[in-house]
């Protein structure tokens, strides 16, 4: 398995660690939301980096790639 694979793994299992969405899986985060913090507050790190990613898959339709892999592949340790 590649870096890429993993990284979209680690990405579909990962959750909203604070605010109003706190405990939501970042895919199913709201497309406005996306937007908005995109344009306003990325945070630094590996969660800006995991928002930006979410945005840009929510903005080409590509969601159901990361719900397919939740489901195929078990959350990574």
């Amino acid at each position: 398995m590649d870096d890429q694979q993993k990284l979209l793994i680690k990405l579909a299992h990962t959750k909203m660690p604070f605010g109003k969405y706190e405990g939501k899986y970042l895919i199913d985060l709201p497309e406005y939301y996306l937007v908005w913090i995109h344009n306003n507050r990325l945070p630094n790190g590996q969660l800006g980096e995991q928002l930006k990613l979410v945005y840009e898959l929510k903005l080409n339709g590509l969601e159901e790639l990361i719900r397919n892999i939740k489901k195929q592949y078990p959350k990574p340790l």
